[in-house]
């Protein structure tokens, strides 16, 4: 399932992670799954929309993040210059 998540109590995902395994393994955890139902699933999930809306806006940030060239293609070839950059960035975003 990825990192250690031991310290959240939800686990927000997209529809892509929507299967009753990964959903089992959240709820084993201790953790409430935050997950759009997929649309060819018979028996639809209950969605907080509020909670889904928090997912939802982080995704829009990465994406505004990537339309910058640099960002997406990992231009600066250090660590600490790519850093740089995505900071720059998201202060424009900020501002804008």
């Amino acid at each position: 399932m990825g990192p250690s998540f031991a310290h959240t109590r939800m686990r927000r995902a997209d529809t892509g992670y929507d299967s009753n395994q990964f959903i089992q393994q959240v709820r084993d955890k201790g953790m409430r799954p935050v997950i759009h139902s997929k649309p060819e699933r018979k028996k639809k999930h209950r969605l907080v929309r509020a909670l889904y809306k928090r997912r939802y806006l982080v995704e829009v940030f990465f994406h505004n993040l990537k339309r910058f060239r640099a960002i997406a293609t990992r231009y600066e070839k250090t660590a600490r210059n790519y850093l740089a950059l995505v900071q720059v960035a998201c202060v424009w975003l900020w501002l804008t």
